[in-house]
């Protein structure tokens, strides 16, 4: 991405995202644990992926670490994409219906772009 304003909007929105999904994870617990596979705990579960949201979002407005919170969000949305995949696949989605789960899907590769986007480094001329 060329426009650093852009990159820099982008870039906000995406932190602010993530610091208010953390947060959801700790106001709204059952809404997350349909989720969260059964091979796991799923208080813990959900309070740690809160937990590296937040402060993966909390990165974002830090530049020092900005890079790395950034890689972290990609590599997060990519850790989730295959949850929102078996989600597709279940009888009874834990997003509340079929209908949703495909629209949700999708929505996993736009943030996994996003996240891209803000994270690569601008070529240097």
């Amino acid at each position: 991405m060329k426009n650093p304003r852009t990159r820099s909007i982008l870039r906000t929105i995406l932190g602010a995202f993530l610091i208010l999904a953390g947060i959801n994870h700790f106001m709204q617990p059952a809404m997350y644990a349909p989720m969260i596979p059964d091979i796991f705990s799923k208080e813990p579960t959900n309070f740690a992926a809160g937990l590296v949201e937040l402060l993966l979002g909390i990165g974002v407005f830090i530049p020092r670490i900005r890079s790395t919170a950034t890689l972290g969000i990609l590599l997060l949305m990519i850790a989730f994409l295959p949850l929102h995949v078996r989600d597709v696949f279940r009888d009874d989605p834990a997003i509340g219906s079929k209908a949703l789960a495909y629209t949700r899907l999708p929505l996993q590769f736009v943030l996994i772009a996003w996240a891209w986007l803000v994270y690569r480094q601008p070529r240097r001329p």
